[in-house]
């Protein structure tokens, strides 16, 4: 099974009409690895952009800077993706501040992590989150991952990202991970930073916010 989710190819067409059904543009792009064998081959290949894809974003760049890019990406496992991604993104986009100018959702086939830093530079955005197929485990083939970085770049290291792991119905919810990443991404865009110097304190707020509602209330 795990092998299995590695290798299933990511049906891109029924991912972007899903995720246009939401609400969302979408744009597409591929990585430096041309195919699944080159991807497994050649990480380095995974997380950067093939010459195409990014010129075709870099001539999408607009004046208005984007606040908040979203990249859905295979990694490795497509499944988690096709399982994962639209529900996720559901309740994202309910949650997503008005003010903030999001732009298209790009798709990205063949993709490691770092490949949503040279996305985010591409577009202009002010900060990132990639949703990525997670290395597939003996008991979970679809767990999605996500990654937030501020200031995006070509060069940026894990150090820069916050991580939302176990993503799926059996693991971390879909509404918990959101909550998450918008914690995050609200504190990463009044600090101007993220990774290890950005900790995620929305668990222990909530906790706070419950407390003062409970003593409130009685």
């Amino acid at each position: 099974m795990a092998r299995d989710a590695v290798h299933l190819p990511l049906d891109t067409d029924s991912l972007a009409t899903a995720i246009q059904a939401l609400g969302f543009s979408t744009l597409r792009v591929n990585s430096k690895a041309s195919d699944r064998h080159t991807y497994l081959l050649r990480p380095d290949f995974g997380r950067r952009l093939n010459d195409e894809s990014r010129k075709h974003l870099q001539s999408l760049k607009s004046a208005t800077p984007i606040d908040f890019a979203i990249v859905v990406a295979d990694g490795l496992s497509s499944l988690a993706i096709q399982r994962h991604a639209v529900p996720l993104l559901s309740e994202l986009h309910k949650c997503i501040p008005e003010s903030w100018n999001v732009g298209s959702v790009v798709i990205a086939k063949q993709a490691r992590v770092a490949l949503a830093d040279e996305v985010g530079e591409s577009m202009g955005a002010r900060m990132v989150a990639i949703l990525i197929g997670e290395r597939p485990g003996l008991s979970s083939p679809d767990s999605l991952g996500i990654y937030l970085t501020y200031a995006p770049k070509v060069g940026c290291s894990d150090a820069d990202r916050n991580c939302i792991s176990n993503v799926r119905p059996e693991g971390l919810q879909y509404a918990m991970a959101t909550k998450k990443l918008i914690w995050l991404a609200k504190e990463a865009m009044h600090r101007q930073l993220s990774g290890v110097a950005l900790k995620d304190e929305s668990d222990a707020q909530e906790v706070g916010t419950q407390f003062a509602q409970r003593l409130h209330d009685s």
